[in-house]
This record gives C-alpha cells, structure tokens and sequence, in this order.
C-alpha cells in the first residue's frame, strides 16, 4: 500500500489551512521583499525533500513566490532521496540551490573517528550533523532575512509548540506554513496535486533523514522515532530546529 493509500486523508478544516498557509507565504515574502540590485531572494526554503517539504515546494511554485529553495546534500542521503533531488531541481521554477559539507571536515572526521562515529556517543553523531548540516545551513542562510520548514505541531512532542511565524531570532524570521496540518492533511495535498515525493515514505519512513541515522517505523511508533533511534528521546534533534539559546555559537537557525 502506497504512502498515499495509507494516510491521504484531509481534515474537516483543510480548505482553510490552506487558505492560511497560502496567506502566511505570501505575506512572508510581501514583508521580506528583494531589494533593487540583489542577485537573490531573501527569503528561502529549507528542503530535506520530504513529504512536507515537497508540499512547500509546489506552493512556492504554483503560487511564483519570489522564494528560493535549498537542500543540504550531506553526502550520507539515500538514493532515493538523491533521485528526488534531482528531478525537483530539474521542475522546480524556483532556483534549487544544494549545500554541501567542506569536503575536509568531512575526511578529517572519518579518518580520526571512522565512518560509523555517529554510533558510537551522541556528542559524535552530533558533532557529524554540526559539519554535515549545521555549517552548510549557516552558508545556505547567510545574507536571508526569513526561512521556511516543513515543521509541524504533530511531528514530535519536541515540536507541539511550533508556531506558525517564529520570530524568537532577531537576524531571521522562520515561517512554518504546515504547523497546523495533519499528516493526512500533507497526503491529500500531494495526492491532489499528485506531486512527487520520496519512495521510501512507502516504505514506512515518515521522516527522512541521513541513510545511517534513518530506518522504517513500526505501528504505534512515534513519528520521528526512526531517527536516532539507539539515542535518547530528548537528544533527537541534529540542531537545525533548536531553539536559537540552545545552538552553538554563530549558528542563527
């Protein structure tokens, strides 16, 4: 059964999440114009390439938002996340840019600490997801005045709070268009649109990640409990969505 099969089912209310959603996108990029001269838009997607994300990518799309999308390659994802990668790029009207980690963290690393260090402590996985992501997310967000994710309220207990626009950091504005949908909600989205998105979601992998640090879902499992999976509930964040007192110093986001 495929992951449209399983969870395309729309609240009684998503005409009007949508209707939000589409509202706080356009207002972002109305608040957050480009100025005369700039190369780039100030406003920019975060894109892991899930279902969610895929959702974002065609609203920024179809609606010609005046937004770019960004997608960070750790050089650990799947094929199949690689694969939709490359077709996004390739039929998205908004520029796709990919960040890379410095390919001398990355051998550095291996060498000292091998190629399965992420195992081995949390403070190792994380210092993995800190060259890996955080500082390619660093580069990706320099210079922007607002970023929007693919966070919502029911991904984890971690996320319950998310808001619709955070502006708890005072460089960037974070919109999160999708805080209130449902995981069926993102499903009837795709499956109206009939939008690309990640074969591993039929595969019970709701939440993509890193191949190493990713597996399948079991029934009754939580959303994100295929991430980090040998780690502590409390420690399964990589530090992207953090709260911004709670991040290394000189990450903003």
């Amino acid at each position: 059964m495929s992951a449209i099969e399983l969870h395309a089912r729309a609240s009684k209310d998503f005409d009007a999440k949508l209707a939000a959603t589409r509202a706080a996108l356009q207002q972002l990029v109305h608040d957050h114009p480009r100025t005369s001269g700039a190369a780039t838009a100030p406003v920019t997607q975060a894109s892991s390439l899930g279902a969610e994300d895929m959702v974002i990518s065609h609203l920024v799309n179809s609606l010609a938002l005046d937004v770019g999308i960004f997608v960070l390659q750790t050089g650990m994802l799947h094929a199949e996340t690689l694969a939709l990668l490359e077709q996004l790029k390739a039929t998205s009207r908004a520029p796709v840019t990919v960040y890379e980690p410095r390919q001398e963290a990355v051998v550095q690393f291996v060498a000292r600490e091998g190629k399965d260090a992420m195992y081995k402590s949390i403070a190792l996985r994380k210092a993995c997801c800190g060259f890996r992501k955080m500082e390619p997310l660093a580069r990706a967000l320099d210079g922007k005045s607002a970023w929007i994710t693919g966070l919502r309220r029911e991904q984890s207990g971690a996320r319950a709070d998310v808001p619709l626009l955070d502006l708890s950091d005072p460089v960037r504005a974070k919109l999160n268009p999708l805080a209130d949908w449902s995981w069926g909600d993102v499903w009837h989205y795709i499956a109206l649109h009939e939008l690309a998105y990640n074969p591993l979601h039929d595969q019970f992998f709701p939440s993509i990640g890193c191949a190493p640090c990713t597996r399948a879902i079991s029934l009754g499992e939580d959303f994100r409990a295929g991430r980090w999976w040998w780690e502590d509930e409390n420690a399964k964040e990589c530090g992207l969505h953090v709260a911004k007192q709670d991040q290394p110093e000189g990450i903003s986001a």
